[in-house]
């Protein structure tokens, strides 16, 4: 099955894919897009890797950070 720009799972027929495009259209049917997931699993992972971290750790990546944002 074919994939479009964003992730979202296209029919390969061309009848198919122009029956979906009406549907989609008069909102019989919703997109789901396969980015969803990861947008989820990305926003746990920012948290979970600061409490893993140590306060003198973060510190040092802030200021690698830094270092570089003013290179």
């Amino acid at each position: 099955m074919p994939i479009g720009p964003n992730g979202e799972k296209r029919p390969a027929d061309a009848i198919a894919n122009a029956m979906l495009v009406g549907k989609l259209a008069t909102g019989d049917v919703t997109e789901q897009y396969v980015s969803e997931g990861k947008r989820k699993g990305g926003m746990k992972g920012g948290t979970a890797r600061a409490k893993s971290l140590t306060a003198e750790r973060r510190s040092e990546i802030a200021r690698e950070a830094a270092k570089a944002r003013w290179k």
